[in-house]
């Protein structure tokens, strides 16, 4: 579910779910493992180690900077995506399954090219970015 921006309020927040049929610790290792992120999004240095500093590299964007904010394995992991942006994600056991919870946060709505990113982000986490996220956790 994506939320929708209020006019004037700024900044606003994407948020959406998928469920993942992985349990937490294999669903971590996707978004902590630099191999394995590249797997299904893009290409980078991560690590979960608070304060690591890494490049995301996004195709038909370039090398995004990006820097750890928050590590709790297997629970919640959070980082800055370029300067303006914090990705959260949150995972919770579901079954036999993960359900992967994300914010992507910072968007000030009152900037039209922050404004047309949200627009585009929303339905691309949703649709493509979450769903290779699943795949990815099937072929693991």
């Amino acid at each position: 579910m994506t939320e929708t921006p209020v006019a004037g309020r700024a900044p606003a927040v994407i948020r959406v779910d998928q469920f993942v049929a992985a349990p937490p610790a294999k669903v971590w290792r996707l978004l902590t493992e630099p191999e394995l992120l590249g797997r299904w999004w893009a290409q980078g240095d991560v690590a979960a180690v608070v304060g690591h500093q890494f490049t995301l590299d996004m195709p038909g964007y370039g090398r995004q900077p990006c820097q750890v904010l928050e590590v709790d394995p297997p629970h919640r992991f959070v980082y800055t995506f370029t300067a303006a942006w914090t990705l959260t994600w949150r995972l919770e056991p579901e079954g036999s399954g993960t359900r992967v919870f994300l914010e992507h946060s910072g968007f000030d709505l009152n900037d039209k090219r922050m404004a047309e990113a949200f627009d585009r982000m929303g339905p691309g986490w949703r649709d493509v970015v979450l769903p290779r996220l699943s795949d990815a956790a099937a072929q693991a």
